[in-house]
């Protein structure tokens, strides 16, 4: 094969495209309703409060006493509008699709408390949440429109980034819920905040996380041949210089499972005792893992 040449694009069909938007939709509408049962049957109950817009929704929705699914839904729209031009219509159509299950379902748990222990509710309700909200996020679409807006502002003012812009909206809503609520429920709230990250993390990138090697070895041409027998994965062989020796070097880097890196450790203790390995976690891995013919 030649490496250099341009690969030929490949355009799904009207089929495959309608094929994978449906099964989006589909992830979709599960995703809203496990959002929509966390919020009403484990937070709610218990003035918890996510994040971005739901979490002012759901603030909004204890002061006025206005259903939570409709504040949800009007203070979604204008970040919609804005992700149109930013993110494209295909995202907006399946937000707002998404935006507007959520709406609906809340109606379906209304009040229907899942459990009366302050400390089960944000454990669970954390899990279930970030459960559903990695659903979305994973079929391209998203329920907080904070998110779009840290998006936009972190184009115009490079002085922060994405993450930083929420951190602050989110820093916000939970010193606003403090104030009003108690600063036992705020705190509540940030546990909760935190469980759902970590499972959307899970959600988005799975339990089998892989591992990236780079191996610096004398003896690289060893080394790569045992690896690729014995493991049956494939290298790739970048050149380098040492900075202290100034000496040119052989990189091997390679992308192994977490199963296979004892083994791999073990190859390079056997083979070479003194080279210098570095591994590093990677969360998602695409691409064909080409073997041996």
């Amino acid at each position: 094969m030649n490496f250099f040449q341009k690969p030929e694009v490949k355009h799904k069909s009207k089929k495959e495209l309608a094929k994978e938007i449906i099964i989006q939709i589909i992830w979709l509408t599960i995703g809203s309703i496990i959002v929509a049962f966390a919020l009403e049957s484990f937070m709610l109950p218990h003035k918890i409060f996510d994040g971005g817009v739901i979490g002012i929704s759901m603030m909004l929705s204890y002061l006025t006493h206005t259903q939570l699914g409709l504040l949800i839904f009007l203070i979604n729209l204008p970040f919609m509008v804005l992700a149109f031009h930013k993110l494209g219509k295909r995202f907006v159509l399946q937000t707002l699709y998404a935006v507007t299950i959520l709406s609906l379902a809340t109606n379906m748990f209304h009040w229907e408390i899942a459990t009366k222990d302050s400390l089960l509710a944000p454990v669970f309700g954390g899990i279930i949440l970030g459960t559903g909200v990695g659903l979305i996020l994973k079929n391209n679409a998203s329920l907080d429109g904070t998110e779009i807006m840290s998006i936009d502002l972190s184009q115009k003012f490079s002085f922060m980034t994405v993450g930083e812009f929420l951190m602050g909206f989110n820093l916000i809503i939970y010193l606003a819920a403090g104030l009003m609520f108690g600063w036992d429920k705020a705190m509540y709230s940030i546990l909760t905040y935190f469980i759902a990250s970590r499972t959307i993390d899970v959600v988005m990138e799975g339990f089998n996380s892989s591992k990236a090697i780079r191996i610096v070895s004398q003896n690289y041409r060893d080394l790569g041949k045992a690896i690729m027998k014995e493991l049956d994965v494939s290298i790739t062989y970048i050149r380098s210089r040492g900075g202290y020796s100034g000496l040119d070097n052989v990189i091997i880097f390679c992308v192994v499972s977490r199963v296979e890196m004892a083994k791999l450790k073990q190859l390079v203790k056997d083979i070479d005792p003194k080279a210098f390995l570095v591994v590093e976690n990677v969360h998602e891995v695409e691409g064909v893992r080409v073997k041996k013919k």
